[in-house]
């Protein structure tokens, strides 16, 4: 099993012990991912202030497990949605590798003129 299938497989059996424990079972997917999406945003503004981006303030310095910690907190979110989605660690690979390939081309200004720019025939990745 590779790392990817072995995150969607402990993934997947949280999630169904988080809602066996919880009595969730027969929330629809799509309400799922609507709370797992409002999760991750609440998950990534902690990445933020892990981040010390506050330019204003005297921050102390990051401390990368916490910051680390954050960010895998949002990805336990992410691959949540994907299951629930009804997407596997495989059919993920192969999606990104696939929109992977769509960014380089339009970084190559080989989607059109709304991906060039005067610098190098490319705009940044939308």
């Amino acid at each position: 099993m590779d790392k990817l299938d072995e995150i969607f497989r402990l993934q997947q059996s949280f999630n169904q012990s988080l809602k066996d424990e919880r009595a969730l079972n027969g929330i629809p997917p799509e309400e799922w991912i609507q709370k797992q999406v409002l999760a991750t945003i609440s998950e990534l503004a902690e990445v933020l202030d892990e981040a010390r981006f506050k330019w204003w303030k005297n921050n102390p310095p990051v401390q990368p497990e916490k910051l680390k910690g954050e960010l895998v907190d949002v990805l336990h979110f992410f691959v949540s949605m994907c299951l629930e989605a009804g997407m596997d660690a495989s059919e993920l690979h192969a999606l990104y590798l696939a929109k992977n390939r769509v960014n380089f081309e339009r970084q190559k200004g080989l989607w059109g003129k709304d991906y060039q720019n005067g610098a190098n025939g490319a705009a940044p990745q939308g």
